[in-house]
């Protein structure tokens, strides 16, 4: 199949499958004699497995390693299982920080319990006093949530369709 229809039958874009050929975790297909990329079944369900990957919010490195035990089945699975208690342990943290931001957020609207002028309202008042303070002032965790951002973010085409 064409790239078009492979990132179709995935439910990708054309864009996704170009990046993940260029990250390596898509071998190259093979070319027709007009030059046109040809994906064998292998390629989608290797690409289903990386979007399934990215669809619990796995890292591309993550994902690389996983690909090589799949790779290498008869190999020894046990860093496979270092890997996901470790990303079992991200996960938990960010709970944690969601949780936090949903105090935090749940904190603020309450500082405003009916309509009124906007001039009046609490949620912008406390808006824009905390975008005053500083992150040290304000201490780490109520500065933001931590790990939201922290990460570099996906590019573009990496994002879960």
């Amino acid at each position: 199949m064409k790239i078009g229809q492979l990132a179709r039958t995935a439910g990708t874009t054309v864009e996704t499958v170009r990046f993940y050929e260029q990250e390596g975790l898509l071998p190259a297909p093979a070319r027709s004699s007009g030059n046109f990329r040809l994906y064998a079944s292998e390629h989608l369900d290797r690409l289903a497995f990386i979007r399934h990957c990215r669809s619990l919010d796995m890292t591309l490195n993550e994902i690389r390693v996983l690909l090589r035990f799949k790779d290498a089945p008869h190999d020894d699975c046990g860093e496979v299982n270092v890997l996901l208690d470790s990303h079992i342990g991200h996960v938990e943290h960010r709970i944690l920080e969601l949780r936090a931001l949903e105090r935090d957020l749940k904190q603020l609207r309450s500082q405003c319990g009916q309509s009124r002028e906007a001039k009046d309202c609490g949620i912008l008042e406390g808006l824009t006093k905390t975008a005053h303070q500083t992150p040290q002032s304000l201490g780490e965790e109520q500065a933001h949530v931590q790990g939201t951002h922290g990460r570099k973010p996906p590019a573009p085409s990496d994002r879960p369709a």
